[in-house]
């Protein structure tokens, strides 16, 4: 009887998950596969390393840390976009563009850098 309910629970939970991203605005979902490249890009090294092995450890660190470190920010530029997010509502989505593009700039330099 409980685990009836639960797939039944589990169903209505993805059904309204998926009704409630149907809504969301074309900008954000484009900012969300670009999250999701990134982070599936993470995967593919760490799993490449577990497989070949981590040699030069600095540029599996680099490769790895440049994805989530683009992702977190693909993510702050998603919050900052948010037009249901009163926050930041002052905030064109212009100037938060501009900063999301400063920013990778700035922790791509830093990866450059930690490379060698």
């Amino acid at each position: 009887m409980g685990r009836a309910s639960s797939k039944e629970d589990a169903g209505a939970l993805f059904h309204s998950l998926r009704s409630a991203y149907a809504a969301t605005p074309l900008n954000l979902k484009i900012i969300d596969l670009y999250v999701g490249f990134a982070i599936f890009t993470a995967l593919i090294q760490v799993v490449y390393m577990a497989i070949v092995g981590s040699f030069p450890f600095n540029s599996f660190l680099s490769g790895v840390l440049s994805c989530v470190g683009t992702a977190v920010l693909a993510v702050c530029l998603r919050i900052q976009v948010n037009k249901e997010n009163k926050e930041f509502k002052d905030l064109s989505p212009e100037r938060a563009f501009a900063d999301f593009v400063l920013c990778n700039l700035v922790l791509h330099l830093v990866i450059m850098n930690f490379l060698g």
